[in-house]
């Protein structure tokens, strides 16, 4: 009989060495990423597995390797992430932070491309609470005259 409890072999976590490296925190709405960037192959490790792994959504992708993109850094950096709390976009978001504040530690030259593309400040936009009275945040119920 076939064991019930299998994993995805695709999905596994790797132990990870990043002595030597410089870290950074991000946010975003409601996820923080820690990060950690040292000289390497151009891998990247979000909570232990793969990108490519923990973000199915090419778009994610692209977002998450944006600021080694702008610094021109793709494959020079290895970057560890620990990202928890809120959705996949905002993981994101999280983890362009980190890394690029642990790029700027790293490099102090890469700092005027990433200032440029706005990647060094935290984007503060977060979802606007619900008030009494309304159907959401701003919207309100059906008015009926009659």
């Amino acid at each position: 009989m076939e064991n019930l409890n299998t994993t995805n072999t695709n999905t596994k976590k790797i132990k990870l060495d990043f002595k030597d490296s410089k870290y950074a925190t991000g946010r975003r709405k409601r996820s923080i990423a820690k990060v950690w960037v040292k000289k390497g192959s151009g891998n990247i490790y979000v909570n232990g597995i793969k990108m490519n792994d923990y973000f199915k959504r090419p778009v994610h992708q692209i977002i998450v390797t944006r600021p080694l993109e702008i610094s021109e850094v793709r494959t020079s950096y290895d970057v560890r992430c620990s990202v928890k709390g809120g959705g996949l976009s905002g993981q994101a978001g999280a983890i362009i932070l980190g890394i690029s504040k642990a790029l700027i530690s790293h490099d102090e030259v890469l700092k005027k491309n990433l200032k440029k593309d706005k990647l060094t400040t935290r984007d503060s936009r977060v979802v606007e609470r619900k008030k009494y009275g309304h159907r959401k945040a701003r919207r309100s119920f059906q008015f009926s005259k009659r």
